[in-house]
């Protein structure tokens, strides 16, 4: 486990402004699944659509997938400032959200966006190679559920092992509490299931940058939650999983991770580059 105050948080800020300036285009409400599916589901075909906000007359350059926080009840697609204007494209995605469908929903939802990025990113200038999937509290979880279990990524054709990164910021790792209400369990009782990330722990999985909030301020145990995935994916044999804890935040908490998404991503192109 990392450790990171607010200084050092603004300085990796202050180096990711050093990308190359460019001009960039965004483009609204694009389906992320066919049109034989979103005819027959007006509720579907509402919700599950995706912005992409990416450099204009550029190729070869990451992709971060944005899921929204909002505990799979509430909340809509949003461009994150702090991931805005740094060389690579942006994909924030909608989804259907409970209680008007089971999470199991959500999470298909996710898996399809993601692929959608996958098959369509090149099309914008962005390498499929080079996609990170990351998104804030059930955002996060979102992203830790298509990438840690397989088979959501595997019904729409892509292997989860394609993604470069995974940055959940306070993602939940047992079972989402939402799908623990739809059961009748109440948040204080955890549950480990197939619908917890930390059930699918796993030696090969794509690169693991865990961010929390303050163990003493976050929401109910994230951090350790997060603290737990990270030990069992190293006892698993995986060998880049990394947790930083933002102490003196909260569970709100993504301004000052942001910049840590940011050095993630452009270690990522560099990489690449390289």
């Amino acid at each position: 486990m990392k450790k990171i105050t607010l200084c050092i948080c603004f300085l990796l800020f202050g180096l990711s402004l050093s990308a190359q300036k460019t001009e960039y285009t965004t483009q609204l409400n694009i389906p992320y699944y066919p049109e034989s599916v979103t005819k027959t589901d007006s509720y579907l075909k509402e919700r599950c659509v995706l912005d992409i906000y990416y450099p204009k007359n550029t190729k070869g350059f990451a992709t971060i997938i944005w899921f929204h926080g909002g505990g799979l009840t509430s909340g809509n697609k949003e461009l994150p400032d702090g991931l805005k204007d740094k060389g690579f494209a942006v994909v924030s995605v909608n989804y259907r959200l409970s209680p008007k469908v089971k999470v199991q929903k959500c999470i298909e939802d996710a898996a399809a966006a993601v692929a959608w990025v996958f098959k369509n990113c090149a099309a914008y200038g962005g390498d499929a190679s080079m996609i990170v999937v990351s998104g804030h509290s059930a955002g996060g979880y979102l992203a830790l559920m298509v990438g840690l279990d397989k088979k959501w990524l595997a019904t729409n054709g892509v292997d989860a092992n394609s993604i470069a990164e995974l940055i959940p910021l306070s993602g939940q790792a047992i079972t989402h509490f939402e799908i623990r209400k739809e059961r009748g369990i109440p948040d204080t009782q955890p549950v480990i299931d197939e619908f917890a990330p930390l059930y699918h722990v796993r030696p090969d999985a794509p690169p693991l940058l865990l961010i929390t909030g303050d163990r003493e301020k976050e929401l109910l145990g994230r951090y350790e939650e997060n603290a737990y995935l990270m030990r069992m994916m190293k006892i698993a044999g995986h060998k880049e999983t990394t947790l930083y804890e933002l102490q003196g935040f909260g569970h709100m908490m993504t301004e000052p991770a942001f910049p840590l998404v940011v050095a993630a991503v452009l270690r990522i192109s560099a990489l690449k580059k390289n």
